[in-house]
């Protein structure tokens, strides 16, 4: 399965797994449904709850086509719309856990869900039949749309262990060392460890300074090299996260 690498705010490539064309086709099939359900309610409203059918008599064909398309526009829309409230997904895509990103890692722009919603209406031609066969052909199953927005869609989903998450066992009587760290978020204390992890693993000291003097700099700490090694501060760090949140085993 092929990867893209997305760089995050702490200036560290992750690589997420391009979702499969089978998670895609769901994602689709219930944003379809929910469309659909949407159709129904509507047009139940309009002619059976408030009986405003009387309104159609007397109008020719494209005014009548007219009141339908009114009455259903929100469907034609609905994945401009959602993509960019919601940050690259739609119901659809946040139940499958796919999201839409840019290639070069960066998030997704209106302008870029804007050009992923006008090609749709060539990916679904001929029963979507265009938009599969891109899919299926190009490196990062991009459609049409993806790859003229320089889009790609990811799956969010990770085979997670005790050792990829947050979570640090803390003795009772641990005394913090870094109240700051409450500035860092879930995913910012998730990347530290996850990159800290593999770094030790390997025995990168490299990476194990960066990330150290990456910390620092957000937190603004001024550490003193005789007194704490950039292991033992970034698993103080760890810890004090733990700590202070109130995440424990």
């Amino acid at each position: 399965m092929s990867q893209i690498a997305i760089n995050t705010s702490q200036n560290v490539n992750i690589n997420f797994n391009i979702a499969g064309v089978g998670e895609r086709m769901l994602a689709f099939i219930i944003d379809l449904l929910i469309r659909i359900a949407y159709v129904v309610i509507i047009l139940y409203l309009f002619f059976n709850v408030f009986d405003l059918g009387y309104l159609l008599n007397g109008l020719d064909e494209w005014s009548i086509r007219a009141v339908y398309v009114i009455l259903t526009f929100p469907i034609y829309i609905y994945p401009l719309v959602l993509e960019s409230l919601m940050e690259g997904q739609t119901p659809g895509k946040k139940l499958m856990k796919i999201k839409v990103v840019k290639i070069d890692g960066y998030q997704a722009s209106f302008a870029d869900y804007m050009i992923r919603w006008v090609f749709r209406i060539v990916d679904v031609s001929f029963a979507g039949v265009i938009g599969l066969i891109s899919m299926i052909v190009s490196k990062n199953n991009q459609r049409l749309g993806d790859i003229a927005s320089g889009t790609a869609v990811i799956s969010l989903k990770n085979n997670i262990n005790i050792s990829h998450t947050i979570l640090e066992n803390i003795h009772e009587d641990y005394i913090p060392s870094f109240p700051q760290v409450i500035a860092l978020s879930d995913n910012d204390m998730r990347i530290i460890k996850d990159n800290y992890t593999k770094a030790l693993k390997v025995d990168d000291r490299q990476i194990i300074s960066k990330l150290s003097e990456k910390i620092k700099s957000i937190l603004k700490l001024e550490i003193d090299a005789t007194k704490m090694t950039e292991r033992q501060f970034i698993n103080v760090i760890i810890k004090d996260y733990n700590y202070y949140t109130g995440k424990d085993n």
